[in-house]
């Protein structure tokens, strides 16, 4: 969403937050050291690709290994770190990005016979789009501070899950709940107050059951539009394919 934004309208500047530390990390170290980044990568790249299939997935485990057991600060960028997040981006499964209980990045193995582990280009171009962009670890509230009746906001919060075992994506190691859907609603409700243009995602609860109006009644009086989405993430192959999903707005579209 923010890139995209970002190549298609004159953004005169813009604000980034998501509470993954390491994605933090790896969103600094693209904009700012984007070479030092690209020169890791590629030595990366050039080891793994020459492996035969065992050798992958021990050279695999291994960097995940040490990517867990290394702490992530705000103070300072971890290039390394950031490597290995790009890394086991293109070389976990499906490119899931998991953890448990602990903050683990815990996704398995990927099979892929070519994958692009270190793309300068693309990398280079993210960096320059990225100068523009001021990039903060923390969640929502932290962004009250540059909101303002000039503001868009984009609102990507954990989705709520549509049944009991849909929640095995954890994304940080604190589960998202109902109560922390209700608060940040109340937070979306301050902001409009603010007049800023506001949109937010979630998952639509109706798909597993027509009754559930959860988001219908969290969030009314603004527009709620169903949309299909392509969930490409799924264990029984028959469901991956659209589902609906939710986007509240505060203005109308």
């Amino acid at each position: 969403m923010l890139f995209d934004v970002l190549q298609l309208y004159p953004v005169k500047d813009a604000v980034i937050l998501d509470i993954n530390r390491d994605l933090i990390n790896t969103y600094k170290a693209v904009r700012d050291h984007v070479e030092g980044l690209i020169a890791i990568l590629k030595d990366m790249e050039d080891n793994y690709l020459t492996q035969d299939k065992y050798a992958r997935k021990k050279t695999y485990y291994s960097v995940r290994k040490v990517y867990n057991a290394r702490k992530t600060y705000d103070e300072e960028v971890d290039l390394e770190k950031a490597a290995w997040f790009i890394f086991l981006n293109k070389t976990c499964f499906n490119g899931l990005y998991r953890v448990n209980k602990s903050g683990g990045f815990n996704v398995p193995f990927g099979d892929y016979k070519n994958p692009t582990i270190c793309d300068a280009e693309n990398l280079t171009a993210a960096s320059e789009l990225l100068k523009k962009v001021t990039i903060i670890h923390g969640d929502y509230r932290k962004a009250s501070d540059y909101i303002n009746s000039e503001s868009f906001v984009y609102f990507d919060p954990p989705y709520r899950p549509l049944n009991t075992t849909s929640s095995f994506t954890s994304y940080s190691k604190q589960d998202f709940t109902d109560e922390d859907q209700i608060a940040l609603a109340d937070f979306y409700r301050k902001m409009d107050d603010r007049r800023a243009l506001l949109m937010l995602s979630n998952s639509d609860p109706r798909n597993a059951d027509p009754r559930d109006d959860f988001f219908d009644r969290l969030y009314k009086g603004f527009n709620i539009h169903r949309v299909q989405a392509k969930r490409s993430i799924n264990s029984k192959g028959d469901s991956r394919g659209p589902l609906s999903e939710i986007l509240v707005t505060n203005y109308e579209v």
